[in-house]
């Protein structure tokens, strides 16, 4: 029997939101999980899928992040199996990388297959050379892959035979994959692979430890994804994401997840909403704002590790300039006075023509919202309000030729016949006033 840590995307070194507390964020951590779950449990060896870094070049703090517990690691006799992902992988250009320079320190093993024309080719790890595709521990196999992008639909059937005929009969074969798969990403993914040509694997290896998608998911029972460690932005935060402890018997396997937040640090994030409504000045706006953050932040933990990162969405009508509104300066003004560990402000207001326009209902046309959207933009202007309906139809007309291909020159025509016809007009209705 076997036990082993699976953990993905540990992103060391991440400065997203540009808040140097979340560095430090992201190494507690992978600090918590290896002392607890790694050393504290006593597992045969610890599986990285891919993203061990945030990115190729690795800075100095990403570097000794990790050193601290890869030497913890080291000093425990726990062996460490990585592949690269697509933030530390290797350039195509140079064979040299960051995981390749770790891997012949002896401080991970970076399991890769090689390539000759087009053709996987997989080796046992040599610990003279410190390389090799595949490794055995006790009773498990273990296989490396790279991060194969958008190629993946087209080499995962040869590394699937490639496997296939270097699995160990009677072991534990088990496959890192750093990869999006199928059905569970949320935005459109033109290289996920789908679950056809995953299911290739299925026969070959009895675990398959997923990295890349930073949720946990798995697939029948034998694909697991555990997420990222930490949430590597604010829309991530409500996933759920860990480690996965697996004991193993041959094909049978145990599984144990340990959840973000709950079984090891996570940062706490708080999301608010602040509605503008009715509020005609910018600089009562922005006060009225900042008074809302201020008492939001009362609520907050002293403790730094228990202190939320806070992100603000502004929604409701503006009756000005979005740029007036000035929001660089209540964010300097907010992290200045009340001090929250971080602070991100999603402006969501809309104007108040465009409220009018959104208020129509449901069932109104399109083309009838955007003429109203217009209207209200051009009747505040003094010197053509008065015109407003007629100018707004005169500008959808321009654009439906636009669309239709129309010369320029037809358009212009158009619009000259229009305006001329509406000074005309104007200057009659003086004239007629006059004489009255």
């Amino acid at each position: 029997m076997s036990r082993f840590l699976h953990i993905a995307d540990i992103h060391l070194g991440i400065r997203r939101y540009n808040l140097p507390d979340r560095t430090n964020d992201f190494f507690r951590a992978w600090q918590e999980v290896i002392e607890r779950y790694a050393i504290g449990r006593r597992v045969d060896f610890v599986l990285i899928a891919g993203d061990l870094f945030d990115r190729r070049n690795v800075d100095p703090q990403a570097a000794n992040h990790a050193m601290i517990m890869l030497r913890k690691l080291e000093a425990a006799r726990i062996p460490v199996l990585v592949i690269e992902g697509n933030h530390d992988s290797h350039e195509f250009t140079s064979r040299f990388s960051w995981l390749r320079s770790f891997s012949q320190w002896g401080y991970i093993k970076l399991l890769e297959p090689e390539w000759t024309d087009g053709t996987p080719s997989l080796t046992q790890w040599n610990d003279v050379e410190a390389r090799g595709s595949y490794i055995d521990i006790g009773d498990a196999r273990i296989f490396g892959s790279i991060w194969f992008g958008t190629t993946i639909g087209q080499a995962l059937p040869l590394m699937s035979e490639a496997v296939r005929q270097n699995r160990r009969e009677g072991a534990t074969n088990i496959m890192l994959l750093h990869s999006d798969i199928e059905g569970q990403v949320n935005r459109p993914v033109q290289n996920a692979l789908s679950l056809s040509k995953l299911s290739l694997l299925r026969g070959a290896v009895d675990y398959l430890a997923l990295g890349h998608t930073h949720k946990k998911f798995d697939i029948e029972e034998w694909a697991f994804n555990p997420g990222s460690l930490e949430a590597c932005n604010v829309d991530e935060v409500e996933a759920e994401r860990g480690a996965y402890i697996i004991e193993t018997d041959g094909p049978r396997l145990k599984i144990e997840f340990v959840s973000a937040g709950a079984d090891y640090f996570q940062r706490p994030f708080k999301r608010i909403e602040y509605q503008i409504d009715s509020l005609d000045e910018p600089d009562q706006a922005r006060q009225e704002i900042f008074e809302f953050l201020r008492e939001q932040c009362a609520k907050d933990e002293e403790d730094d590790l228990k202190k939320p990162i806070i992100e603000l969405t502004l929604r409701g009508q503006l009756a000005f300039k979005n740029s007036l509104l000035r929001l660089d300066k209540l964010k300097e003004q907010a992290i200045e006075e009340l001090r929250p560990l971080g602070l991100i402000i999603n402006n969501k207001t809309i104007p108040k023509q465009l409220a009018v326009a959104l208020g129509l209902g449901r069932d109104t046309p399109r083309s009838e919202r955007e003429l109203k959207v217009i209207e209200d933009i051009i009747r505040p202007d003094p010197r053509f309000g008065h015109r407003a309906q007629e100018f707004a139809a005169l500008i959808v007309e321009a654009k439906r030729l636009a669309l239709e291909g129309e010369s320029p020159e037809k358009i212009l025509r158009l619009i000259e016949d229009r305006l001329f016809q509406a000074a005309a007009e104007h200057e009659q209705a003086a004239l007629a006033e006059g004489a009255d």
